[in-house]
């Protein structure tokens, strides 16, 4: 299947024209990387519903075969689209973005979520286990940016401009290493180059921001998540004493794509429930 470009609809006349002018992606092609699950599906489900045509790639085409045949079946403003895709390897990459050049080349939002994990105590974390998760969480999300920035550049626009959002974690902003040490550190480069990139792309009308999310269900949570006895404990040292919900990731997601997220690049949005803020008891105790 080919992307076919759809009206847009920025100006909209109806009753919620205002919202529209603000949040609506008519007429909009993005790219999520690991949209199949997780916050990834939050992301492409948001985006299918605010109009956009969605591409959701991830290792598992089967996998983004149901996703999109899910998000299809909601009757939203817009559409969804799988494609098989493997950003651990430069080979992967080259071949996703030739893919999206050939069969989707009015994609302007490119949302960075493939991820990797790996968990293990201090004295036996491996070393192999730096180089799987950074070439996917660093390497990978710089190198697909860097491949399709020929596609951002052709559909942006000083009013509106190209979108890349790169999923980074509490955990790159925070100094916690909860037994996952690549992973922190691979988001901590993520939150670096979203700066980086936010600075030396602003010229060609990309804007880069990153969201830093905190705990949400996913694949990559469930060994808590899903842990009835544990989970209580895990909100109780949220600051908003709950997990993460799909609505938080969407609200965020639609308002740096939309128009109304315009003028904003080189932003580490929290989404971690006053996680990121948390420094301890406090000094004095209870007054």
């Amino acid at each position: 299947m080919r992307c076919a470009p759809r009206s847009r609809r920025w100006k909209s006349t109806t009753a919620n024209s205002y919202f529209d002018s603000l949040y609506s992606l008519a007429g909009k092609f993005a790219l999520v990387t690991g949209g199949a699950t997780g916050i990834g599906r939050m992301t492409a489900e948001a985006l299918v519903h605010a109009g956009a045509t969605v591409v959701i790639a991830s290792r598992k085409l089967d996998a983004c075969e149901e996703a999109a045949a899910a998000l299809n079946a909601l009757a939203a403003a817009g559409s969804a689209i799988a494609l098989a895709a493997d950003i651990s390897s430069e080979a992967g990459v080259a071949a996703l973005s030739d893919e999206i050049a050939r069969r989707c080349p009015l994609v302007s939002i490119l949302i960075n979520n493939a991820g990797l994990s790996w968990g293990a105590p201090l004295d036996d974390f491996p070393y192999s286990a730096w180089n799987r998760v950074m070439s996917v969480n660093v390497a990978g999300m710089f190198t697909l940016t860097q491949k399709l920035l020929p596609v951002l550049s052709a559909n942006a626009g000083a009013d509106d401009p190209a979108r890349v959002i790169n999923l980074g974690s509490v955990m790159g902003a925070q100094p916690m290493g909860d037994r996952v040490y690549s992973y922190s550190a691979s988001k901590a480069a993520v939150h670096h180059l979203t700066r980086i990139l936010a600075k030396e792309l602003a010229p060609r009308h990309i804007t880069v921001n990153a969201l830093a999310p905190g705990l949400f269900e996913s694949r990559m949570t469930a060994f808590a998540t899903k842990d009835a006895e544990r989970l209580p404990r895990i909100e109780q040292r949220i600051p908003l004493r709950r997990l993460g919900r799909p609505e938080d990731i969407a609200a965020a997601m639609l308002f740096l794509c939309g128009h109304g997220g315009a003028y904003v690049t080189g932003a580490i949005v929290p989404v971690d429930g006053g996680v990121g803020v948390e420094t301890g008891p406090d000094l004095w105790g209870t007054i």
